[in-house]
């Protein structure tokens, strides 16, 4: 097993090189889903500013960088959107609402 079950982290392997990334990986993923609180769940097209941090339920029509991630929490990361699949019990305080 690579990574824990419900949020995907990724585990540090014994002799694994750099370390370092799968830690920050499994940090970046925390900082995405833990306490999550999203932006908007209806836009279908990724905003053409997004800042460090934001966090949006992609809508049912999705466009551009999200195309294929309806209903995914999309999350802007170090200049990139990184998609994480929502599993059963997940909340998310939606702001816009």
């Amino acid at each position: 097993m690579d990574s824990t079950t419900n949020l995907l982290l990724p585990f540090i392997m014994p002799a694994q090189a750099q370390k370092f990334l799968a830690h920050n990986t499994a940090l970046q993923v925390l900082n995405a889903l833990v306490m999550l609180s999203v932006k908007d769940r209806t836009l279908s097209a990724p905003p053409s500013t997004p800042a460090e941090g934001d966090r949006h339920i992609v809508g049912p029509s999705p466009n551009g960088a999200w195309v294929g991630k309806a209903g995914v929490v999309a999350s802007w990361q170090a200049g990139t959107w990184a998609f994480f699949t929502p599993q059963d019990g997940w909340l998310a305080w939606c702001v816009a609402e």
